[in-house]
């Protein structure tokens, strides 16, 4: 998830700019040098995050990512973990981690170069959502005829748009915004889960961990079919990574370390909040 917007982006998930928040410049004299003199604090596992993205992160620490940094600080020896909070907008990576007043990017989409990529941690995908028994289960495929002139419910811009738009779902669906400031709104995709449980929609496309979390929350049994046997259009299936500086080797060794130690255990966390995970073949993991 680029970084990962709210459409993704663990993603991934916009928020819109405020001149206010532009944070002070930041020097590398903030922190202290850690291994091989990467600039990596070895006491404190300093986050870089959205300070109001559910269910990635929030500043109640009510996100997994924030219970993936818990579960990180401690595997990785440090004694606490503190914040720097920063929307999702342009400028995420300059104003964080590049400006070294953080360490860490929790969720980060696999192959965005204004990073360095650990080793993937999770497998996702756009999901379809839809009410069961209401005429649309067993649809797995954007393409299926049992679709065709419904209300569909999409994020603007997103992936999953190119997909409707050639099987023609885009002249009947419901677009939603992409730019939103979930601090003051909620997000598109519990917006979404929202208008499918009053009848606004029939269905909607979303990001899975967004779409699984709202999904359980809902007063209604929602299917969520990850979108694996798409042919064509944009991809729907991301490896989400952690995300450090390019220079910090060692710190991305350590990381990929905890990945691999840890692996059941970060997969327990996110199957508590309903991120639908894939394996390599694109199974759905379970347990």
């Amino acid at each position: 998830m680029a970084r990962r917007a709210h459409w993704t982006s663990r993603t991934g998930l916009l928020l819109i700019a405020i001149a206010a928040l532009m944070p002070a410049r930041a020097s590398a004299q903030d922190a202290r040098l850690g291994a091989e003199g990467e600039l990596v604090d070895p006491d404190i596992l300093r986050v870089c995050a959205d300070p109001s993205n559910m269910p990635f992160s929030d500043q109640s620490g009510e996100g997994f990512e924030d219970r993936l940094a818990r579960l990180v600080a401690t595997g990785t020896g440090r004694k606490s973990v503190s914040y720097t909070w920063f929307p999702s907008i342009t400028g995420f990576v300059r104003n964080t981690l590049g400006a070294n007043r953080c360490d860490i990017i929790m969720g980060y989409a696999q192959g965005d170069e204004l990073v360095q990529n650990t080793n993937a941690y999770y497998r996702s995908s756009y999901v379809l959502l839809y009410k069961r028994g209401g005429g649309l289960d067993g649809v797995e495929t954007l393409a299926d005829p049992k679709l065709a002139g419904l209300r569909i419910g999409v994020v603007e811009g997103t992936p999953p748009t190119a997909t409707m738009a050639a099987t023609k779902l885009m002249r009947t669906a419901k677009v939603y915004p992409l730019m939103v400031d979930t601090r003051i709104m909620p997000s598109m995709a519990e917006v979404m889960v929202g208008d499918i449980q009053a009848g606004k929609i029939d269905a909607a496309v979303a990001w899975g961990p967004m779409a699984g979390y709202y999904a359980r929350k809902s007063k209604v049994d929602l299917a969520v079919i990850p979108l694996t046997k798409e042919k064509g259009g944009q991809r729907m299936i991301y490896r989400i990574t952690m995300g450090v500086r390019p220079s910090d080797q060692t710190w991305k060794r350590t990381l990929n370390t905890f990945i691999r130690d840890h692996q059941p255990e970060i997969d327990k966390l996110l199957l508590d909040y309903g991120v639908p995970l894939l394996d390599e073949h694109d199974g759905r993991i379970t347990q």
